[in-house]
């Protein structure tokens, strides 16, 4: 058993600037930090583009960015959470940088950053590191958390479900206010054991889930873990059918899991979608072109791919200046030339991807769940920002504010909690290793082909009722392998696949219009009274 005053679950930059924030303010408290990998791996470290924040005063401002971040969220945005985050945002980006982060600077004397432009923006705010900007903001995350003895990492760690008073044998409902969280029980990875791990408070930051779908630019880990154990939890989640899938990841038949990214701000550097035949086809979908939202791109690219039976389009980088692009996009280059594609003398073959989900764990303006001594941060919660669609490079600048605003609100609350007592251990009883490994691996697989085929960009109802008529089957089949064999990885992470999949599907019957990253073929207008699906 371990106890801890606070525990989060996860470590990617929502998880650390927590912990940093907490750490720094009260060295006596002690933090513990688990990751079912290694430190650097998470959701963080794949973003490429940067991170969005009003920076250049003289022709940018908050009103913008939040009409641009309204504009994006096609009137499911909650305009509070959206000014706070636009407002707080540069503090939480100047934080990052004291703690040692880089970002791309101009050529001149005067050291600005070369803030870029990318779609739904409507002036230059994203700050980046060359193509690997969150890789550069973990680095710097992870070298601060490094200065602080009162912070333990556990790597290999997997957390399998948060503690609350069922686990005292209380009776616990989705409708009961008073929930509490005593911690998680996490499987040790290094000894396949399952400690019980008892906090004070409780921080949820385990990224998102898009290894639900078949092409997806996410890690192997995002398995949407932190949101089916709040859901299992009885906690609430909002709006999980907001699936935002990356228009423009490099297709590359029988390629790598996870997909790589070609970064929106490729287009903002002045890339341009084309057909095969060299056409430029966006000015039929949006007067912004390639510049448009993602979500109007990735239909686009969907609908074009599919008029065409074809398995792409392409991104015509081909009139940019090479050394500026290499300069920018060194990774993209690198990549596109390993398997063949030359930017510079090639167009680039894209296909969209599932990429964010915007939908999560409902909090509040805190970072507060609806469950009490459980916050939760990052890609895995509902805040109101994202609303139906993410506006890009907006998701770093959440997860830094609401780890900012969580650390605010529990520094004068913990010394009111304690650490529970009773909490009985794991049990396995009655359970034997598992001698089909198959059964697991194989589940997997058919869940990703029923969301990527039913519960995709498009959508309908029949297509919905196929995918939750095949989804309760594999829960049944997955359930029985869970109460009668011993616990794994994969197990749990198939588990939580099918909670994900069975609330983007529920979520995706609920709304009876098209919005934002959710178009249905049976509802293809908007209706006027707009609300949050709460599940």
């Amino acid at each position: 058993m371990i106890e801890t005053d606070v525990l989060i679950i996860g470590s990617g930059i929502g998880g650390l600037s927590t912990a940093i924030k907490i750490a720094e303010a009260r060295p006596d408290l002690s933090i513990t930090v688990l990751t079912k990998t290694i430190e650097g791996e998470s959701n963080t470290r794949y973003a490429q583009g940067g991170v969005a924040a009003v920076w250049d005063v003289e022709v940018d401002s908050y009103t913008k960015h939040k009409e641009d971040t309204l504009d994006a969220g096609d009137g499911l945005c909650d305009e509070k959470i959206v000014d706070i985050v636009v407002s707080e945002g540069p503090d939480r980006v100047q934080d990052i940088i004291d703690w040692g982060a880089r970002f791309d600077k101009k050529k001149n004397d005067a050291g600005e950053y070369d803030l870029a432009r990318e779609g739904g923006h409507s002036e230059k705010r994203i700050l980046h590191y060359k193509d690997l900007t969150g890789w550069e903001m973990q680095r710097a995350v992870m070298a601060k958390t490094d200065e602080f003895p009162n912070v333990t990492i556990y790597e290999h760690y997997f957390a399998i479900d948060l503690i609350t008073q069922h686990h005292l044998g209380h009776s616990v409902t989705r409708l009961k206010r008073d929930i509490q969280c005593y911690g998680t029980y996490a499987l040790n990875k290094k000894n396949n054991v399952i400690e019980t791990i008892l906090a004070r408070v409780t921080v949820v930051a385990t990224g998102g889930a898009g290894q639900v779908y078949r092409a997806t630019t996410n890690p192997v880990i995002a398995s949407g873990d932190g949101i089916a154990m709040a859901y299992r939890a009885k906690g609430w989640t909002e709006n999980m059918e907001f699936v935002q899938f990356h228009p423009t990841s490099l297709y590359h038949p029988g390629g790598d899991n996870p997909v790589f990214l070609v970064s929106e701000a490729v287009r903002g550097f002045g890339g341009i979608l084309k057909t095969k035949e060299g056409e430029e086809f966006m000015h039929k979908y949006d007067e912004r072109k390639s510049l448009a939202p993602r979500d109007i791109v990735a239909r686009a690219i969907d609908n074009e791919m599919k008029i065409r039976g074809e398995d792409c389009m392409y991104l015509d980088c081909r009139h940019l200046n090479q050394e500026d692009f290499i300069a920018h996009f060194p990774t993209i280059y690198d990549k596109c030339k390993s398997i063949g594609i030359d930017p510079m003398k090639d167009m680039i073959p894209v296909a969209p991807a599932c990429h964010y989900m915007c939908g999560g764990i409902k909090v509040d303006e805190l970072g507060q769940t609806s469950i009490q001594r459980m916050y939760a941060v990052g890609e895995c919660t509902s805040t109101g920002l994202h609303g139906a669609n993410r506006l890009a490079s907006n998701s770093l600048l959440e997860a830094m504010v609401f780890a900012h605003r969580i650390a605010a609100d529990v520094l004068p609350k913990i010394d009111q909690w304690s650490i529970q007592k009773g909490i009985p251990d794991w049990n396995a009883g009655g359970t034997t290793d598992p001698k089909e490994m198959v059964l697991i691996t194989q589940s997997i697989k058919e869940l990703k082909e029923i969301m990527s085929s039913y519960v995709g960009i498009v959508r309908s109802n029949v297509r919905l009722k196929r995918a939750l008529d095949r989804l309760e089957l594999l829960y049944h089949e997955t359930e029985e392998i869970y109460n009668t064999t011993t616990i794994s990885p994969q197990l749990c992470e198939l588990r939580n696949l099918i909670t994900i999949a069975y609330l983007i599907t529920r979520s995706a019957r609920l709304r009876k219009e098209s919005r934002g990253l959710h178009y249905t073929t049976d509802y293809p207008e908007k209706v006027g009274f707009v609300q949050a699906n709460v599940i």
